[in-house]
């Protein structure tokens, strides 16, 4: 009994992070409904920021498609990036600091590590993106979409990258 007592009550991933059942303030409903888990927190919160970025890098990618016909795609692909990048960030970090790592207080200091450590892989983006899309131009079912693809494969990479960045730098405690 006393087994079932302890896994009844366990976390589904130990991280040393309690559930919250008296979690107040803005978000705190959807904090009580997320998972105990760290890492599985990360994953669902992942999701949700991969595609709001993508939507909004979507979004620029198909606006300056149309502003700019005569330029390249990968040159597009870049400004979509470099425009929606800050916007998607602060997005990220809001999600991170309330669902994720529940850090309190220092709003503008993890902010400014949040983005030190997207500013490491910003200029990877800037390489990825434009060569991911070559890659994607010359295969011919991929060629219309080709940097809507190549941003999921950057987003793919700085995922993987981002958790471990943000546990260990931007939001230590």
């Amino acid at each position: 009994m006393r087994a079932v007592t302890f896994l009844k009550h366990a976390p589904l991933l130990s991280d040393g992070a309690p559930p919250d059942p008296k979690a107040h303030g803005p978000f705190a409903a959807i904090r009580r409904a997320l998972p105990s888990g760290e890492v599985i927190r990360f994953l669902m919160v992942g999701v949700f920021n991969t595609v709001f970025s993508l939507a909004l890098y979507s979004a620029f990618v198909i606006l300056f498609s149309h502003l700019l016909p005569h330029r390249g795609k990968p040159l597009i692909a870049d400004i979509a990036f470099v425009i929606s990048t800050p916007v998607s960030i602060t997005v990220a970090f809001l999600c991170y600091k309330h669902f994720v790592f529940r850090t309190k207080g220092n709003y503008l200091k993890e902010w400014i590590r949040c983005f030190a450590v997207y500013s490491i892989s910003f200029p990877m983006g800037l390489v990825i993106l434009p060569t991911a899309t070559h890659v994607f131009l010359r295969l011919a079912l991929t060629h219309s979409y080709a940097p809507f693809l190549a941003g999921i494969v950057n987003s793919i990479i700085i995922a993987c990258y981002s958790y471990f960045a943000h546990k260990k730098f931007s939001f230590k405690r």
